[in-house]
């Protein structure tokens, strides 16, 4: 069965199967604290979100939300920890891409990669940039790769990794500019950052939070972001696509999901809950300063979102033969 399928068959059964049993649970929901695993240590984007709806979450049902930062393997641990969870919506997942290229890349997860979830809801994505030293002598991004492919393998773009989001990332925008560069993974984002002020790499590809400071005090050079469409705080600095190179985009994303079985009732109820603090404009103002952007979508497009992230990052995995760490 394709992963493809395995989200859409949810999602028909999503539609399908609200009776009598599942109106039941959702009337009883949430009869007690609820568990929001987060797979991430806390103090990150990920836990500030995490707990940004949780507090709307238990403001709206009386009941606390209580987050549980279970960090490590790469969010294998946590996620996990909340498979095993009684499938009754009163445990939680934050997901992010990492999500989708353990269920590639890992053989022996402790769960049943994506089939293990019902997805629930996409919450907001977060831009990355690719940037430069201040020093360098590349204005835009095309010159840059135009210079990368003139010489292969001498330019090198610094990224956290290996097997990440933004380590996929670079691997896309190689693929999309016909370039060798060389890959130089750090055990963090800031860590990628520190890298590009310091000139030792040629470029940078990070996560917009990560380096906003540094592009503001003109410490980085914006050359592209990898967004869709602009970001608003950068207007100026074109998509990686403006530069000539369409259909390229590779955004970080987060999301909840819900172990499988969890009734469909109870999956639209936390769905629904979701979209309220993600459309709140006190919210929107503290996604952004997070460098975060609102992204909702409910559970079957959200399902279709995942099995399409995990076609794209499976020929990429496959083509860049990218091992674990």
């Amino acid at each position: 069965m394709t992963t493809r399928r395995i989200f859409l068959g949810y999602s028909s059964s999503f539609a399908a199967g609200l009776g009598l049993v599942q109106r039941a649970a959702a009337q009883s929901f949430p009869s007690r604290p609820i568990e929001f695993i987060v797979p991430y240590p806390a103090g990150g984007s990920a836990d500030v979100l995490a707990r940004m709806v949780g507090q709307h979450m238990s403001q709206r049902w009386g009941q606390p939300v209580v987050i549980l930062n279970r960090p490590g393997a790469g969010t294998v641990i946590g996620t996990g920890q909340a498979a095993k969870a009684i499938a009754d919506g009163q445990t939680i997942l934050f997901i992010s891409n990492s999500f989708v290229i353990n269920a590639k890349l890992r053989k022996n997860l402790p769960y049943e990669g994506l089939k293990a979830f019902q997805p629930v809801a996409l919450m907001v994505t977060s831009p990355q940039v690719i940037a430069v030293h201040p020093s360098s002598v590349h204005r835009t991004l095309k010159a840059w790769l135009d210079a990368a492919r003139a010489s292969p393998a001498t330019m090198s773009i610094g990224t956290l990794g290996p097997a990440t989001t933004q380590h996929i990332a670079a691997e896309l925008l190689q693929r999309a500019a016909d370039v060798k560069l060389i890959y130089v993974p750090y055990t963090g984002g800031g860590l990628a950052v520190n890298a590009g002020l310091g000139a030792h790499v040629d470029a940078v590809l990070a996560n917009y939070s990560e380096m906003s400071v540094h592009l503001e005090a003109g410490k980085l050079r914006p050359l592209a972001v990898t967004t869709a469409r602009r970001l608003d705080r950068l207007p100026t600095v074109p998509t990686v696509a403006e530069c000539g190179y369409p259909g390229y985009e590779a955004v970080a994303w987060f999301g909840v999901a819900a172990p499988v079985g969890t009734p469909p009732a109870v999956v639209s109820q936390l769905a629904e809950e979701i979209a309220l603090v993600i459309g709140d404009p006190d919210s929107m103002k503290k996604f952004e300063m997070q460098g975060l952007q609102p992204a909702f979508l409910g559970p079957s497009a959200f399902a279709s979102h995942i099995a399409l992230q995990y076609e794209r990052y499976a020929r990429v995995i496959d083509d860049a033969a990218i091992k674990p760490e």
